[in-house]
């Protein structure tokens, strides 16, 4: 890779502007294709341009008319709200699942680097965090404190985002709670329709591990653009 393709390929990744390489093999002449912009020497006609760009858009590596199309993109990132039990065992199971993790709680007797090992950590109220750094179309939020008073702002911040997937944990009685608190504040059925609650696949599972488990299958199938199998 030319020093100018880099350079342009690492300005597109701090930018979190997903982008594609394309190489070809025999040569070693490459092009550096976004959704709007082509560069470098490698010449790509309109249907393999066409090609790179629908690899580029499923977020998959992949070949091109004999070319290696290598896809940059921005990383798939889960924010969990509450520093409690179950975000213990479901913070490494997301991280192999290929996040990366923040945990959000301003308990700091909840969030503590001894519970959370090697995870990111904020110490402040979700509506805080996530008005600062809103979340993207590649940023899942769910929320686990169980407490109206941090998992709401959680979700209001989560629904005001386009944020791919949006869960909270609970009981069906307690959403129904929730979901007349959300109205109070303004949303609509619609939006409270993006919150999948209770979060997780119906595995049968009540340990945190298994919770946790449920809940990673079911940000993969999201991510995947899976339906939810959960009523």
């Amino acid at each position: 890779m030319n020093s100018k393709l880099f350079r342009a390929l690492q300005a597109f990744r701090a930018a979190q502007c997903p982008a594609a390489m394309v190489t070809d093999r025999t040569t070693g002449v490459q092009a550096l294709v976004t959704a709007d912009q082509v560069s470098g020497e490698l010449d790509l006609g309109e249907e393999t341009l066409a090609g790179v760009r629908r690899l580029l858009a499923g977020d998959a590596s992949g070949e091109v008319d004999g070319l290696f199309v290598r896809v940059y993109g921005p990383p798939w990132t889960l924010v969990l709200v509450g520093a409690v039990h179950i975000a213990q065992a479901l913070a490494p199971m997301a991280a192999l699942a290929g996040f990366a993790v923040k945990v959000i709680d301003p308990r700091r007797a909840f969030a503590t680097a001894s519970r959370f090992p090697g995870v990111e950590l904020i110490v402040e109220w979700p509506n805080e965090v996530l008005a600062a750094t809103p979340p993207n179309a590649r940023t899942a939020v769910v929320t686990l404190t169980h407490d109206p008073k941090i998992d709401d702002v959680g979700l209001i911040g989560a629904l005001r985002s386009p944020a791919f997937f949006v869960g909270a944990l609970g009981s069906s009685r307690t959403h129904a709670r929730r979901k007349a608190r959300l109205v109070e504040a303004g949303f609509t059925d619609v939006d409270i329709a993006r919150i999948a609650a209770p979060v997780g696949l119906d595995l049968g599972g009540r340990l945190p591990g298994e919770i946790a488990a449920s809940i990673v299958a079911e940000l993969v199938g999201a991510r995947h653009g899976r339906p939810r199998q959960r009523p």
